[in-house]
């Protein structure tokens, strides 16, 4: 028994994407040949979508670089594009470096009213915490998001 397999020439537009596997109705969606994934799932079920030349009925089925996809007359292939990264390789420099300037004279009275207003903003916070019975006691915080801590 022997294979009668034909090949033939189509032309097929690419589907990039960034990141491999991608599943097929989401294939079709970045496509533009379907509004949205219900309809993509329900295109697939129906039988109207093939890969690498044959029907293919699972909606979540994984692609995989150059696969080829045929749907309503039209050959489309997925083209994997890897993101890249502009992200400069930055190094901030140590706290320790960084320093802060004082007010300049020219400011004249500018900076001082700031400093009376901070001073008088922190006093107020001070008051609170008196207020609740948190004076003395530390807050234990997440040093990745800032969050305090729950306790039951």
């Amino acid at each position: 028994m022997t294979n009668n397999v034909t090949e033939i020439e189509v032309e097929a537009l690419p589907i990039e994407v960034d990141s491999l596997p991608i599943e097929l109705y989401k294939a079709l969606k970045i496509a533009n040949v379907v509004s949205g994934g219900g309809e993509a799932k329900h295109a697939i079920s129906e039988g109207y979508v093939a890969v690498n030349g044959e029907l293919e009925q699972r909606k979540r089925r994984k692609l995989e670089d150059g696969d080829v996809i045929e749907f309503n007359g039209e050959f489309f292939f997925i083209d994997f594009q890897p993101q890249v990264d502009f992200t400069p390789d930055f190094v901030p420099p140590p706290k320790e470096a960084l320093s802060v300037s004082s007010p300049s004279k020219a400011s004249g009275d500018k900076g001082k009213k700031s400093h009376d207003k901070a001073k008088k903003a922190n006093g107020k916070k001070a008051a609170k915490k008196a207020d609740k019975g948190g004076e003395g006691k530390r807050v234990n915080r997440d040093s990745n998001t800032g969050r305090r801590s729950i306790s039951f």
